[in-house]
This record gives structure tokens, C-alpha cells and sequence, in this order.
């Protein structure tokens, strides 16, 4: 049962992920930088703790009381995280919310069950899978296949890109009226996709934290079983501060740059709708890591966790990339391209799952 609650939660964060940008398309009116910072005050500053307050009392005693080196590094993997989200949000607005997702998303499945078996390797904790395991047994083999069907989905999607790049012709816009410009975007897409797997490696770095919430769960609810179902919300707080700092920095520069600043308060645009519109955009991305913390806590934070969240959201933002027309207007061989690379991508997923059910 616990597994199914687990898929079923990965289920909605993966949804919200997928689907967040969708309100950031109707902002008019203002910069990209403009929505982009002010949807993120939300998912970084205001929701996180709301979300803390409500599910973990005390949960600010927790992270005052943890050691300066687990925040800290818990706070820079949220620093490289948050790189990982400014280039995501700039990679979907030039490769659109159907490719870019699939390739940022295909490379942060890679990198975040890759990179921590690499390290775990290095330096030995008990529980944790090292990149001796992955080579050395059935069920590491089988995932590391799984792997490796992935990036070639990856390939395969960024092929279809140049295919749809050159079908657009010189417009540089597609059929939903998007910007597109293959280059910048796949270049702001393995960005993306390398340092979004830092938001997984956050999690670990304040693991403490979250075993000091459980704990505490079960000495007040000594009649519960099962480990407690918030308990990575008080570690999400402080990842986030790090994604708030950096995307924080890079807004206001563009902002600066770009003379956008009278966004904010322009009567020219419709105001408290572009606030309301950045306010739910910005709360979906946040549900993504309340739904992943859920889904964690039946499933464990391993590979099977990650990449199965990983996969809901390639599948949600593809739908959304076909509601949005995304694809129209390209030929035949361009579309049936993308629709390998999807299908590889999410065969490179279930083999993972099985290969982590083989354990």
C-alpha cells in the first residue's frame, strides 16, 4: 500500500511540475524576469514555511538547532538548484514546455541517480547504493540500462528540436506563439538538467534534519506506524533559500538591464491579474516538492523515487505541449522523432523502476 501511495503522490507533484508554467503564459504585460521572481517568491519564501507551519510544529527550533555545516551545505545544493531552475524556466521559454521539459528533465533523472552513487562511493554511508552496486549487480545493471536509454531518448528529443527548428524557418516562433531558438535553448537545457539534480542532493544534505521531524512525529503520536509523511518539509525551507537567492540576484540584474522594473506597478497591464496568475504558478512549483517529500517518505529517496517523479513530469508537460500546439505546422518525420524520443524516455523510466524492484 505504501508503494502505491508513493506512485500516487509522485503522480500529483509530478503534475504540478509539468503544469506550472501554463499560468506564467498568461501573464501580460511583463518581462519574463518580472513573473519569473514574483511566481518564485512564492515558491521559494512564502509557501515552503507556510507549508512547514502547518505539517511540522516547530520546525524553525529544527533548523536552528542543526549544525552550520548541514545548513550550509543543504543551502548550496539549493544554490546550484536554484541555477538548475532559472536555466529550466529559460529553457521552456525557447524550447517550449513539451521539448524543454523532456530534455531538462531526462538529464536531472541522469545526474540525480548518478551522482549520488558516485559520491556514496567515496564516502560509505549504510543504506546507500554506490556506483560499485550499479555495475556490480543485476539490479544495478538493469538501471544503469535504463540509464542509458534515457540519454538516448535525451538525443533523440534534441534531434527532433533541430528538426522543428529548421520546419520553423527564420519565424523563430511556433505554432502556440512561443519563442524558439534551438541553440540558446539547449544549451540552457543541459544546464538545467545537470544542476536541477542538485535539488536531490539538497535533500540529503539535510537528511538530519528531516530524521529530527520523524522522530519527533512519532514521540508525539506514539500509536502511528510508518514514518512520518512531511517530514523533508522543514529541509525544503532551506534549499529554497538558496533557489530564492539565485534567481533572486539574476531577476533583479535582468530587471536592471532590461529597464523592467516598472513591471511591477505598470496600469497598463492588468495587474492584480498577472500577480494572481504568478501567485498560482508559483505555488504549483512549490507542490511539486511537497507531493516529491510525500512520495519519498513511502518510497525511500533513491533512484526509484526520483526518476518516477521525473517521468510524471515529462508525461504532463508533453500533454501540455500537445494542448498548446506546440508541435503544429512541423512534418510528419519531425513529430514521429519526438514521439520516439518521449517513448524511449519513459521506457528508460519503467526499466529503472524494475531494476530497483529487483534489489
Amino acid at each position: 500500500m505504501g508503494v502505491i501511495l508513493g506512485v500516487l503522490f509522485h503522480f500529483i507533484g509530478g503534475f504540478a511540475s509539468g503544469s506550472f508554467y501554463m499560468p506564467y503564459k498568461k501573464v501580460k504585460g511583463w518581462s519574463w524576469e518580472s513573473f519569473w521572481i514574483v511566481g518564485g517568491l512564492f515558491s521559494w519564501l512564502i509557501v515552503p514555511p507556510l507549508a512547514a507551519y502547518l505539517t511540522i510544529p516547530g520546525f524553525m527550533d529544527i533548523i536552528s538547532s542543526s549544525s552550520a555545516s548541514v545548513i550550509g551545505s543543504t543551502y548550496f545544493m539549493g544554490l546550484l538548484w536554484g541555477i538548475g531552475g532559472l536555466t529550466y524556466g529559460l529553457g521552456v521559454r525557447y524550447l517550449g514546455v513539451s521539448l524543454g521539459s523532456s530534455i531538462i528533465l531526462g538529464l536531472c533523472s541522469v545526474f540525480g541517480a548518478i551522482v549520488p552513487s558516485i559520491y556514496y562511493y567515496f564516502n560509505p554511508k549504510d543504506g546507500k547504493d554506490t556506483i560499485a552496486d550499479l555495475f556490480g549487480t543485476t539490479w544495478g545493471l538493469t538501471v544503469m540500462l535504463g540509464l542509458l536509454l534515457c540519454v538516448i531518448g535525451i538525443v533523440i528529443c534534441g534531434k527532433a528540436g533541430g528538426m522543428k527548428d529548421k520546419d520553423l524557418g527564420s519565424t523563430g516562433m511556433d505554432a502556440a506563439g512561443s519563442e524558439f531558438k534551438i541553440t540558446k535553448g539547449l544549451i540552457l537545457a543541459i544546464i538545467s538538467g545537470v544542476l536541477s539534480a542538485c535539488f536531490s542532493f539538497g535533500i540529503e544534505a539535510g537528511t538530519t534534519m528531516g530524521i529530527t521531524a520523524n522522530e519527533m512525529w512519532k514521540a508525539a503520536n506514539p500509536a502511528e506506524t510508518g514514518e512520518f509523511l512531511y517530514r523533508n518539509n522543514v529541509i525544503f525551507v532551506v534549499i529554497l533559500w538558496g533557489g530564492l537567492t539565485t534567481n533572486f540576484i539574476w531577476c533583479m540584474i535582468l530587471n536592471a538591464r532590461n529597464k523592467s522594473f516598472g513591471d511591477y506597478t505598470n496600469k497598463k497591464s492588468p495587474l492584480l491579474k498577472n500577480y494572481l496568475l504568478c501567485a498560482l504558478g508559483g505555488t504549483m512549483w512549490f507542490l511539486q516538492f511537497f507531493f516529491y517529500g510525500m512520495g519519498e517518505s513511502k518510497m525511500g529517496n533513491g533512484a526509484s523515487s526520483w526518476i518516477l517523479h521525473m517521468s510524471f513530469i515529462i508525461l504532463v508537460a508533453n500533454m501540455w505541449g500537445i494542448v498548446l500546439k506546440e508541435w503544429k505546422g512541423v512534418t510528419k518525420k519531425t513529430l514521429t522523432t519526438i514521439v520516439i524520443g518521449i517513448a524511449v524516455i519513459i521506457a528508460s523510466v519503467i526499466i529503472v523502476g524494475i531494476g530497483n524492484s529487483l534489489k
